[in-house]
C-alpha cells in the first residue's frame, strides 16, 4: 500500500464515515448512556460546566476522521466493497487495534478513581464507533 490510496478513496464516504462515528460519541457520553459512569470513572465533578469550548468538540472529530482515514485505507487495500466486510474491518480495527491501546492507557491510569470502566467506555465507544464507520466505508469504498 501506498500513500497514493488516497487518491482512489471516496472522500464522501470517509466524511460520512467520521460524522457517524463522531455522532455516535454524542450520544455514547451522554448523560443518559455512558456519560455519567464515564466521569465518575475519570473523578471528573458531575456538575454541568459552566463553559464548554469548541476544542471539546474539534480535538474528537479530528482524532475521529484520523481513524476513519486509517480504516478507509485498509478497507481499501483489502478490497472491502460490501457491508458485511466493512462491518468486519471496522471490527479488526476496533477489536485489534482502538480496545487494545485503550485498555492498556487506561487501565493503568491511577489517576483515575475506576481506570477499568474508564477504559471499557471508551474501549467500546471506539469499537462500535469502528464497526458503524466500517459498515459505512465498506458500502461506499
Amino acid at each position: 500500500m501506498s500513500l497514493t490510496v488516497l487518491g482512489d478513496l471516496n472522500w464522501l464516504a470517509v466524511v460520512v464515515a467520521t460524522i457517524a462515528y463522531f455522532a455516535l460519541g454524542l450520544v455514547w457520553y451522554a448523560d443518559y448512556a455512558f456519560g455519567r459512569a464515564w466521569q465518575r470513572a475519570a473523578g471528573w465533578d458531575l456538575s454541568p460546566p459552566e463553559k464548554v469550548g469548541v476544542g471539546v468538540f474539534a480535538i474528537p472529530l479530528v482524532t475521529c476522521f484520523v481513524i476513519t482515514l486509517a480504516t478507509a485505507m485498509i478497507g481499501y487495500a483489502s478490497r472491502t466493497d460490501n457491508i458485511m466486510e466493512g462491518i468486519l474491518l471496522g471490527l479488526v480495527v476496533g477489536l485489534g487495534i482502538a480496545l487494545p491501546v485503550r485498555f492498556v492507557t487506561g487501565a493503568y491510569d491511577m489517576t483515575k478513581p475506576a481506570p477499568i470502566t474508564f477504559a471499557a467506555i471508551g474501549a467500546g465507544y471506539h469499537v462500535v464507533g469502528l464497526t458503524l464507520a466500517g459498515a459505512i466505508l465498506g458500502q461506499w469504498i
